[in-house]
């Protein structure tokens, strides 16, 4: 296929690799110094997105937040004013479910379809192929991508119409924050209580606690390992999301907002571009004991 590849940033870079990797013809928008090996292994660097969206079939973004996607797609130069009738835009950004059908909308008018289709993995999910991708959109128009989803990802459901996929994103979000959240504050209380954080970790990992945030993130805590794989800044942009869509549909989601406080407190000490699990700084540092 021909595809454009907008948005090369941790996990977009690897996942636009395995596009190519796979044959595709991949324009690109954006490259940067860190991207440059993209354009190396055969990609083809383009001065717009609407530059992209004129050569491409497929037009994927992955990119930070909501005004982003917005600015891209609908932006001077964007994608929009690069489709013709009959191409697929992709959006796998983790952003708003609300505006997604309000962009949604305004692609198909152009005669052109849309799938919402936000990952989870993180960057070894993108970098080893293996992310879970959550999509929304028409079961046709899925089926038409699916051969991509399956060249990045692993585990892949059409979730619903436009939407669902961002939905089930920040559902995700919602329950991965909470775990990393609640894997700290168990190894902050055995540290404190006089264990070996480590030893604890062992313990649980056979236990009913045991979980993926526990083995992958309870390590990094316990070895002081801080290199984003996925950045407290927009974990906290993800719990965000929640929040406000929470207040639209008139319901309480405690938890979330106390998190998402607590990452608006490790942003405000600097911590804010370290993985999400350095959240446990944050919590060391109200009990006076970070280290």
């Amino acid at each position: 296929m021909n595809i454009g590849f907008i948005g090369l940033g941790l996990m977009g870079r690897p996942m636009a690799a395995h596009l190519i990797a796979a044959g595709h013809s991949v324009a690109l928008h954006r490259v940067k110094e860190v991207s440059q090996f993209l354009v190396d292994q055969g990609g083809v660097a383009l001065d717009s997105a609407r530059a992209v969206a004129e050569t491409s079939d497929v037009i994927i973004l992955m990119l930070p937040d909501t005004p982003d996607v917005e600015a891209v797609l609908f932006g001077a130069d964007g994608v929009a004013a690069g489709l013709s009738a009959g191409k697929l835009v992709i959006d796998m950004s983790s952003i708003s479910p609300v505006a997604t059908k309000d962009f949604a909308e305004r692609i198909r008018a152009l005669g052109c379809n849309y799938l919402d289709a936000p990952v989870s993995g993180g960057e070894v999910g993108a970098k080893n192929a293996a992310l879970t991708i959550m999509v929304g959109g028409e079961q046709a128009v899925f089926d038409k991508a699916l051969p991509l989803f399956q060249t990045m990802g692993k585990n892949i459901t059409l979730v619903g119409g436009n939407g669902d996929g961002q939905t089930a994103k920040v559902a995700n979000q919602i329950i991965v924050g909470l775990n990393i959240e609640a894997v700290a504050e168990a190894l902050l209380f055995a540290k404190q209580a006089g264990a070996d954080p480590a030893k604890v970790r062992e313990a649980l990992m056979g236990g009913f606690a045991a979980s993926r945030v526990l083995e992958v993130h309870g390590e990094r805590m316990v070895k002081r390992i801080f290199d984003p794989g996925f950045r407290i800044r927009l974990h906290r942009k993800d719990l965000s999301l929640a929040i406000d869509a929470a207040k639209s549909l008139d319901i309480a989601l405690p938890n979330t907002s106390a998190t998402q406080q607590l990452m608006n407190a490790a942003i405000a000490r600097g911590d804010g571009d370290k993985d999400h699990s350095a959240l446990i700084r944050t919590l060391e540092a109200l009990a006076g004991t970070e280290s």
